[in-house]
């Protein structure tokens, strides 16, 4: 299949597996006084930051990291994704006359209510740890917003259309200040 988006990948530091013992040795062990005696700021940088990185690349592993269209939501489990392969699978038997419309209509509603409650399942379990989890939950309700609001065109004092958002911030905030003056 030829038609599929690129997807990019990113190589990160795995900080969970790194070893910061051997970390802390291999820099302590830099005698860093001779190491940068007698030069400046600008050279002494960059001495530091070479044996830094060669650390660094010794003791922390890379892992390949993929963007935000690699990730599944968070209520898809692996037999959820098994089941949505059957059904795609079982769409193209039916296609080519192989299957029953029954049956892919089975397979359609069992995909339907798995789904469903999958999603059920997440939401109550969000709502139960709320208390000991708000970033997980409120993460969950952001990603629910659909739209973002912004400020449209605002009319100034002569009628005119303004679209520049520094202009309609200083049209708003003229606004307030008008209206909230004592006096």
């Amino acid at each position: 299949r030829g038609g599929g988006r690129a997807v990019s990948s990113l190589a990160t530091m795995d900080f969970r597996r790194a070893n910061f013992s051997l970390f802390r040795d291999l820099l302590g062990r830099i005698p860093w006084a001779s190491a940068l005696e007698g030069r400046g700021a600008q050279e002494s940088w960059l001495v530091f930051k070479r044996h830094f990185l060669h650390a660094q690349q010794q003791c922390i592993p890379v892992c390949k990291k993929s963007g935000r269209g690699g990730r599944r939501p968070a209520w898809m489990s692996k037999e959820l994704v098994a089941m949505l392969k059957q059904k795609a699978a079982v769409y193209r038997m039916w296609k080519k006359g192989q299957a029953p419309w029954e049956k892919y209509r089975n397979v359609v509603r069992e995909c339907r209510d798995a789904t469903r409650k999958a999603k059920a399942r997440l939401e109550h379990n969000l709502a139960r740890d709320v208390k000991n989890n708000k970033k997980k939950f409120f993460k969950y309700i952001n990603s629910k917003k659909k739209s973002k609001e912004n400020v449209g065109p605002l009319a100034d004092g002569m009628g005119t259309l303004v679209t520049n958002n520094i202009e309609k911030a200083e049209l708003l905030n003229a606004f307030f200040a008008s209206v909230f003056t004592k006096g």
